[in-house]
């Protein structure tokens, strides 16, 4: 079949698309240097607090399978653009908020946003490049630019809070936004399903309750402090929710979400390569936070851009993905992206952290090939029809993957954390049960106490961390290298696909590129 001539059109369109997940990406973490300033001029509750941080990401797990939906009937330029719109008012509110309730309402209206844009995206990226191999590198691009901006995010809200007020972090929002609304507006094609299916209102009620619930309760998992019976009945019901709508969605004529997408092993093991890799990825940047500043002894800018070569490789691995793909085939390209990553968290787990750039760059190359190949291999497997759908799930898996991560590794590192730590004489039984708590509370702690007690309470609480660390690390290696022999095993429909052949398209995707 003769490959389609490349539009320089199309790039244009995807810079238009990066630009929203630059937006997004950054704004999962952006706020985390501004909290303690948040916290001294609005002066939220501990539960405020945690409601202004994870209302985002909860909103846009929760939302994603919905909007992409809506994308489906209406149009997905309409959604994109909405998107768009709605994420730059609600940065502009967000910025100028006087109180934590609007804040909080405005992060949430900033995760609906994001959602909108996330949802249209992935399907846009499908219409616009119809050519197989050209649509892995737009693939490997768009993991680069979300990721790229999750990790940039802190160094770039430390900048912003150091020189200007907390808003900041929100208002750089706002130029971007006006500038993708404008580009966007003459560049993006405008592409929907040509025959929907009848909006099922029930299922979308469910999924969204049932992603919330799960989600908010696997961010808070990995942090005891945080931890509630409410927490815990949140999580059950929302757990209870998606079983409801999985069986929901097996037995309605019109359902939201195809199931059947999952009995092709290339989409299911794909979905389970995201879910997994981006979860080590995320759980581990929550560890590297800790164990730099708090046992390395890394000021928090210097430990940001320690970070920042991950980030870096992750865009590289996106980018150089489709080159290997080419090569090798999906197949072997995730299962080599795996084993990358697998290899470089017990690089970590050996050597530590500080100075081990070799593994840090490992961990960025690793998880952008698998995100990028995992995302191209899931879309290539759905049909036409049911690429939203497949869109959907794939940021869906994304997001489970990132507190599943957290929770994952933070219950490890908390296990093995306390059973390393060792009794320091002359502490009460309080002071014992804080030092048991977390590395920083025992750091809190070595500060308040004099002489060498405040010091045998420091290493002794910094040797155990990284003992935890190491477990931690080394556990999920493992997890990884079995994903690895699954995906070799298990990946093989991938290899019927020629990696440069020109897909068939239905009468809506062709109406949408003339």
């Amino acid at each position: 079949m003769t490959e389609e001539k490349s539009d320089p059109r199309r790039w244009a369109v995807l810079v238009v698309l990066l630009a929203g997940m630059l937006m997004g990406g950054m704004d999962l973490t952006i706020l985390n240097v501004a909290l303690p300033t948040v916290g001294r001029e609005l002066l939220p509750s501990s539960s405020e607090l945690l409601w202004i941080t994870d209302g985002y990401a909860l909103t846009v797990a929760a939302t994603l399978v919905v909007c992409s939906t809506l994308g489906d009937r209406i149009g997905r330029k309409r959604i994109l653009m909405t998107g768009v719109t709605v994420f730059a008012l609600a940065s502009l509110v967000a910025a100028l908020s006087p109180a934590p309730g609007q804040l909080i309402a405005a992060r949430a209206v900033q995760g609906l946003g994001y959602s909108m844009m996330l949802s249209s995206t992935v399907v846009i990226i499908r219409v616009v490049f119809p050519v197989a191999r050209e649509r892995s590198l737009a693939y490997g691009l768009w993991v680069a630019g979300s990721s790229t901006g999750a990790a940039l995010g802190p160094v770039l809200g430390g900048a912003l809070v150091e020189r200007f007020f907390w808003g900041s972090v929100f208002l750089v929002n706002v130029p971007i936004a006006a500038l993708a609304l404008l580009a966007g507006a003459v560049l993006v094609p405008e592409s929907r399903n040509a025959s929907p299916s009848r909006f099922d209102a029930p299922s979308a009620l469910i999924s969204i309750l049932g992603l919330a619930g799960a989600v908010y309760a696997l961010q808070h998992i990995g942090q005891p402090e945080s931890m509630s019976p409410v927490t815990v009945g949140v999580g059950i019901l929302g757990v209870a929710l998606l079983v409801a709508f999985t069986l929901r969605q097996r037995r309605i004529p019109n359902p939201l979400l195809d199931m059947r997408l999952f009995a092709d092993r290339r989409f299911s093991v794909s979905t389970v390569s995201i879910l997994l890799c981006y979860g080590a990825y995320t759980g581990l940047l929550f560890l590297l936070t800790q164990q730099l500043q708090l046992v390395d002894g890394y000021s928090p800018l210097t430990a940001d851009l320690t970070l920042v070569p991950v980030a870096v490789a992750g865009a590289v691995g996106g980018v150089l993905a489709p080159r290997l793909s080419m090569a090798v085939g999906n197949r072997w390209g995730v299962t080599v992206g795996v084993t990358v990553l697998a290899l470089s968290l017990i690089a970590l787990s050996a050597f530590g952290a500080a100075g081990n750039l070799p593994a840090l760059v490992a961990v960025g190359l690793g998880a952008g090939t698998v995100m990028t190949l995992g995302a191209d291999s899931m879309m290539s497997a759905a049909p036409p029809e049911r690429a939203a759908e497949a869109g959907a799930v794939q940021e869906v898996g994304f997001s489970l993957g990132a507190g599943l991560g957290v929770a994952a590794m933070g219950i490890i590192t908390t296990v093995a954390y306390g059973a390393s730590l060792k009794p320091v004489p002359g502490l009460t039984g309080s002071q014992s049960d804080i030092a048991s708590g977390s590395l920083s509370a025992a750091m809190d702690l070595a500060g308040r106490l004099a002489g060498s007690t405040g010091e045998a309470v420091r290493s002794g609480a910094q040797h155990a961390f990284e003992t935890g660390f190491s477990v931690s690390t080394a556990t999920v290696a493992v997890v990884l290298l079995v994903l690895a022999a699954l995906a070799a095993a298990l990946l093989r429909p991938a290899e019927t696909e020629a990696p440069t052949a020109t897909p068939q398209r239905t009468p809506a995707e062709q109406e949408s590129t003339t």
